[in-house]
């Protein structure tokens, strides 16, 4: 069986699917962080519902990328893992 990260080479080498994966990239980024964030804090995503009084389903529906935040919901994520959001733009990497 073929392991992810071979998987995912092979397919990056199609210019279609690359494009298509680099363009949600921002997503994944903030998906990841988002969860990450939580399980540094050991919480659960109900927890951090209680916290920060957003639906436990819809910090479900964030964390598997079929709902896009707004700055204030993320603002109001990260101050219920009394964490404060960081946004950045850094230079694009020169292939």
């Amino acid at each position: 069986m073929e392991r992810l990260e071979d998987f995912m080479q092979e397919q990056l080498k199609n210019p279609e699917f690359r494009k298509e994966y680099e363009a949600i990239q921002p997503e994944m980024a903030v998906i990841k962080a988002l969860i990450d964030a939580r399980i540094s804090q050991n919480l659960t995503q109900k927890e951090l519902a209680k916290r920060t009084g957003i639906h436990q389903s819809d910090i479900s529906k964030l964390e598997n990328g079929t709902r896009n935040p707004s700055i204030n919901l993320l603002k109001r994520l990260a101050d219920g893992m009394d964490m404060v959001l960081k946004i950045e733009f850094v230079p694009k990497q020169k292939v």
